[in-house]
Formats: C-alpha cells, sequence, structure tokens
C-alpha cells in the first residue's frame, strides 16, 4: 500500500495553486468540480504521490465546515489499494466506523471510500482504487 495523496483543505483553490506551484509545479489536470461532495479539487504532484486541494463549493459541505471549525490545512490522508470495498469491509471487521459502507466515485475517475477519523486516532483516511 502506498500513500496515494494528502487532501488540504483550502478556501480559494486559485490562490492555494499559485501557493504550492513555486515548490511543486503547476495542477496535473485542471480543477474539477465534484457536486456530490460539494466541492472541487486540484492535483499537484508530489513525487509519486499527490497533493489534492480542496475548496468547498458550499459552507455547509465536509470541507466547508472543516475549514470554519480548523481553518485550512490537512483534511485528510489517502491510501493507494487494490479494492476501496475491501478496505472499508477491513476497517468494520476490526469493529472500527466509515463513512462510507461501499466505496463511490471520487476525483480523476477513481473509486473512492473513507473510514471514520476515529478509526485512525482522529485522522479522517481515504481509499482510491485505480483503475
Amino acid at each position: 500500500m502506498r500513500i496515494d495523496h494528502v487532501g488540504i483543505a483550502v478556501p480559494n483553490l486559485a490562490q492555494a495553486i499559485d501557493r504550492w506551484k513555486p515548490l511543486l509545479g503547476g495542477p496535473d489536470s485542471p480543477p474539477e468540480e465534484l457536486p456530490s461532495q460539494r466541492v472541487r479539487v486540484a492535483f499537484v504532484r508530489a513525487g509519486e504521490s499527490h497533493i489534492e486541494l480542496l475548496e468547498p463549493t458550499a459552507p455547509d459541505s465536509p470541507v466547508g465546515r472543516f475549514l470554519a471549525s480548523r481553518g485550512e490545512g490537512i483534511h485528510h490522508l489517502a491510501f493507494r489499494v487494490p479494492s476501496v470495498d475491501d478496505a472499508l469491509a477491513g476497517v468494520v471487521r476490526r469493529g472500527d466506523r466509515v463513512v462510507d459502507p461501499t466505496g463511490r466515485p471520487g476525483a480523476r475517475g477513481r473509486r473512492v471510500g473513507f473510514a471514520h477519523p476515529s478509526a485512525f486516532g482522529g485522522v479522517l483516511v481515504e481509499f482510491v482504487e485505480v483503475p
């Protein structure tokens, strides 16, 4: 298993891209809106992984609430897995909570699923299945 990306909540995607560009270069692809998650995202390559910049499109979205309560910063850690459903089932089998009972569509055309932060010591963990 390897780290797919680190998600960072930001209030303004364009400004965040400009902030990270001198260190890592421009985004790997144009910003993408995920209406189901009420967020706009852009991925910037960081070695063999990525930084995902997340801008809420609504203040009551999960990322919007995160920004309101905690401010800009690391939102989640994402791991690449062969099967999102198997990874989520493994979390449940050990008696921990998940946000998503099964995988769902995510950015970059990939299936994703989240374990509840209580499952990993307060860290929101995302599982990413690469086609």
